[in-house]
């Protein structure tokens, strides 16, 4: 008897229809969207879902709207070339400072 090595968590309720594939990405979707995810006005891992791309921090209290299924802080190269030209600017202000 063959073993089942993977287990599908809340996509089992759709039994032996719609294919593997589609229940993976399913299955991998709804598990991102229940886990807490980094809130970008505080930075702790407290913002769950509250419904479609409507977010609620539970530490500060604020809500906001983002994706759909799960909050990704996508870093691009202008933000990141930002907040290097930050650490730079930090790093001369204390440099003169400290003369």
């Amino acid at each position: 008897m063959a073993e089942i090595k993977k287990k599908f968590g809340s996509v089992k309720r759709y039994g032996a229809r719609y294919g593997k594939r589609l229940k993976d990405k399913v299955a991998d979707i709804e598990r991102r969207s229940k886990k807490p995810s980094k809130c970008p006005y505080c930075r702790k891992l407290s913002a769950k879902r509250m419904a479609a791309g409507i977010w609620q921090c539970k530490k500060c209290g604020s809500k906001f709207a983002g994706a759909a299924y799960y909050l990704e802080e996508k870093v691009t190269a202008a933000k990141a070339e930002i907040e290097q030209k930050a650490v730079i600017f930090k790093s001369k202000k204390s440099a003169e400072e400290a003369e």
